[in-house]
């Protein structure tokens, strides 16, 4: 098939940089090695920044800043740093009744231990709620809950 002789056949499309209006004489982003440069960048000079100082030859204070890692409570004493008086120490454990304590006394109710029996849950510390402590500061460092 032959095309029209009234229109005429159109070329190659234009380029991204014609399309997009892009000025091919606006200055480069980056730097473009002079002669005796290696194109990998490397000897050249970043461009300078417009509106901003030159940077100051002031001392770079640094401040040095210790996270310690989450602390997981359990049933056995941590040695940690104390948050209060910061300080290394072995946390100090409290055992007080909790959820656990309850619902085991009531379950021994509920199976007619009620002559005194369903009391025992209350004695023992592996049902009790735990509260660790500093022994040198007296504070409160966390807890661990059975239910």
């Amino acid at each position: 098939m032959s095309a029209p002789s009234g229109n005429p056949v159109p070329s190659a499309p234009p380029s991204y940089e014609e399309a997009m209006g892009i000025n091919m004489n606006y200055p480069h982003p980056y730097p473009v090695p002079g002669p005796g440069q290696k194109p990998d960048g490397k000897g050249m000079n970043p461009p300078p920044h417009m509106g901003q100082p030159p940077p100051a030859n002031n001392p770079i204070t640094v401040q040095t800043v210790y996270v310690q890692q989450p602390v997981l409570f359990y049933d056995r004493p941590v040695q940690m740093c104390c948050p209060s008086c910061n300080q290394m120490m072995v946390t100090r454990l409290s055992y007080d009744a909790g959820a656990l304590t309850w619902l085991s006394c009531g379950g021994l109710c509920l199976l007619g231990c009620v002559a005194g029996c369903c009391l025992i849950p209350f004695c023992i510390d592996a049902l009790k709620d735990v509260d660790h402590t500093c022994p040198k500061c007296n504070t409160l460092v966390g807890s661990y809950k059975r239910l």
